[in-house]
């Protein structure tokens, strides 16, 4: 019968390849570990704060809208009672210059918000019943100050709401709140909303571009129309809404583009 003889220098070898495999398999777990909790950094994580983000900003443009209606409704009504008053005394005013105060001051009367805004600062909410969607815009395209909150950013230089022109916005379809993960859905009909401090927007979409390069800036223009699917897009001027965002999902090489017209218009009260 024949006895194996183990030497000591192949116990050793065999002892570094265990050492080996056992410490590249470690590393594999640890990298492994440091991946899934990349991904849910960005897939939960960036979604998570973007979106409360977002809705808190909501909150704090219609508490400032309403407090400015409110306090626009107070001047009017003192402004009529002060008349009222001014009427039923007939000359026995007192003289004062123009200018001066009357004596019953009331603090300055509140001032509309500027007609243009500052880069990153939200100004409108944006609105998609069929997504159940309501967002803040902002001015800028920028990730950082605007589209990482999770708002949607109006390109510089194109339409404001409700004015002739092309309104054209763009969001994240994901991470970091994705506004417009769903816009795909959007069908022909659709209403999209644009809540300002003066007025509510009501477009229609009119128009779907699938897929387009991420440099086809004719789809943002006055009058909007694909540079590249020379087909897809408007010919007329007039009053439209854009809508842009990444695709496929995952991905940033093309971009979906939805369009739409202005169909309504209804002033805030004061």
């Amino acid at each position: 019968m024949r006895v194996s003889v183990v030497r000591h220098r192949d116990r050793r070898r065999r002892a570094r390849w265990r050492r080996v495999w056992w410490g590249g398999g470690e590393v594999l777990v640890t990298v492994g570990a440091v991946l899934m909790l990349l991904v849910a950094h960005q897939m939960w994580w960036t979604n998570w704060q973007a979106r409360g983000s977002a809705e808190r900003e909501v909150r704090a443009l219609e508490r400032t809208w309403r407090d400015w209606e409110d306090r626009g409704d107070r001047e009017d009504r003192g402004d009529r009672e002060d008349g009222t008053r001014a009427d039923s005394r007939g000359s026995e005013g007192s003289g004062d210059s123009v200018g001066e105060p009357s004596g019953d001051g009331g603090g300055e009367a509140p001032q509309p918000p500027p007609t243009t805004p500052s880069p990153s600062q939200a100004y409108a909410i944006l609105g998609i019943p069929r997504l159940g969607l309501r967002v803040p815009v902002a001015e800028g395209i920028g990730k950082a100050d605007v589209l990482n909150k999770g708002y949607v950013g109006h390109y510089p230089g194109t339409g404001q709401p409700g004015r002739a022109g092309n309104f054209a916005l763009a969001g994240h379809r994901n991470t970091h709140g994705e506004p417009f993960r769903h816009l795909d859905r959007l069908r022909r009909g659709d209403a999209i909303t644009v809540e300002t401090a003066d007025a509510r927007y009501t477009y229609v979409v009119g128009r779907t571009l699938p897929r387009t390069s991420a440099r086809d800036v004719g789809v943002i223009r006055d009058v909007p129309r694909s540079a590249v699917r020379p087909g897809a897009g408007y010919r007329e001027p007039g009053y439209y809404i854009t809508l842009t965002t990444c695709t496929p999902v995952y991905t940033s090489r093309y971009r979906l583009v939805v369009w739409g017209t202005l169909a309504a218009m209804a002033p805030r009260a004061r």
